[in-house]
């Protein structure tokens, strides 16, 4: 068999993982809009470089939805393959809090980009920077612009890997969509997840504690509940304990539906087992915060979206500590999200992400309609979908 041309666009996690498997057989060239590859690669590092999670099998597949989108790429290529292939590149990688993976101490984010295309460039990859995708024909033609001339590529294999529209300053913006949509593909708007969540906090709360974090509680919304931390923003809140239960919000709000989030700041007690802290003995308002062990930003949520019946009453008092309903306004913008929903309609792809309507086109990462949370499971997707589609273009003859 021949060596095939390939064109691979977009130099994310998933591009580059494409170029690192088809490189060994094919010869790739890898575009990419901004001038290096990896910009949200290196973005997504700031916040600590959590690049996969040490989670397995159906309870690695279990993090991605539509259900069993996922499950043929991470079998194909799971969390352990990852962390392998890290440690060829010379990225040692240890397991830290919530079965995060993380590299080793000392190992920035550029390094481990720089030991990818290392590699790839070993491997006779060919890098074109700035060039922006502008079109595509039905006879295996690409369109690129580059310093605002077009220049035309023919190839025998197609991958595109130009993201969603989250951090849209790392060049992932999404105007891809009306390229696809000009050739018949399906695309939907893309939408925010992974994101804080507007609330409408009384000045009591937004000017007194915005920035603070609220630490050891449970949230929940609807049937889905997650434990963590959040911090208190102008706008209403955001981390950890929020952004898995975006996806349900984010159903209740694009159905009109009243979208609430309901805090339980004392998971760890039940409301009798608070109620027993009193000893039997009248408690005043004013002694409620050292009593219940809650902070001033606990208490002045609390206080604002309580009635004051309620808040007067200790087994009033007691529900809103263990049950308290905010009312979400909204999601954040797009533009601020770690993540997106949305792009091509995954009816448009076979199950190794080629087009059925162009099955010499692979379209692969965020530009699909996914969604996983945060805590690694997002860069691993992107690095099982490039590992996945590689290997079907490699067993075509």
């Amino acid at each position: 068999m021949g060596k095939k041309q390939i064109i691979i666009i977009g130099g994310g996690p998933a591009g580059l993982m494409a170029a690192d498997l088809l490189s060994t057989a094919h010869n790739v060239s890898l575009f990419d809009k901004e001038k290096n590859v990896g910009q949200k690669f290196l973005l997504a590092g700031k916040g600590g470089f959590n690049l996969t999670n040490n989670l397995r099998g159906e309870e690695l597949a279990g993090k991605y939805s539509p259900a069993g989108f996922m499950n043929r790429a991470l079998s194909d290529f799971d969390s352990t393959a990852l962390r392998q292939w890290l440690s060829s590149l010379g990225v040692p990688t240890f397991v830290g809090s919530g079965s995060r993976i993380f590299p080793e101490k000392g190992i920035s984010p550029v390094d481990v980009l720089n030991k990818i295309r290392a590699k790839l460039t070993e491997q006779g990859v060919q890098f074109h920077p700035e060039h922006e995708l502008a079109g595509f024909d039905n006879d295996r033609h690409v369109t690129l612009k580059n310093n605002n001339q077009e220049v035309i590529h023919k190839s025998d294999y197609i991958l595109f890997a130009l993201g969603g529209a989250s951090w849209p300053k790392t060049g992932s913006a999404g105007s891809w969509r009306t390229v696809f949509e000009s050739m018949g593909i399906v695309t939907k708007p893309f939408q925010a997840s992974n994101c804080g969540i507007n609330i409408s906090w009384p000045e009591s709360v937004r000017q007194f504690h915005a920035g603070k974090p609220v630490k050891n509680i449970r949230l929940s919304a609807d049937n889905d509940e997650e434990s963590g931390e959040v911090v208190i923003t102008d706008y209403g809140m955001e981390g950890n304990a929020v952004y898995p239960l975006v996806p349900t919000i984010r159903n209740m709000l694009n159905k009109n539906m009243p979208a609430h989030i309901v805090i339980d700041f004392k998971p760890s007690n039940t409301e009798e087992q608070l109620l027993q802290k009193t000893g039997g003995k009248n408690v005043l308002t004013k002694e409620y915060g050292k009593l219940f062990n809650l902070t001033s930003v606990q208490m002045a949520i609390i206080k604002a979206f309580t009635g004051k019946e309620n808040f007067l009453s200790l087994p009033g008092f007691i529900s809103s500590i263990k049950k308290l309903a905010l009312p979400v306004d909204s999601l954040r913008p797009v533009a601020e999200a770690i993540s997106t929903i949305g792009g091509i309609d995954l009816k448009e792809v076979n199950d190794d992400f080629s087009l059925k309507k162009y099955p010499w086109i692979y379209v692969i990462g965020e530009m699909l309609d996914w969604d996983a949370p945060t805590g690694g499971f997002l860069l691993q997707g992107c690095f099982s979908m490039g590992h996945y589609a590689a290997g079907s273009i490699l067993k075509k003859k």
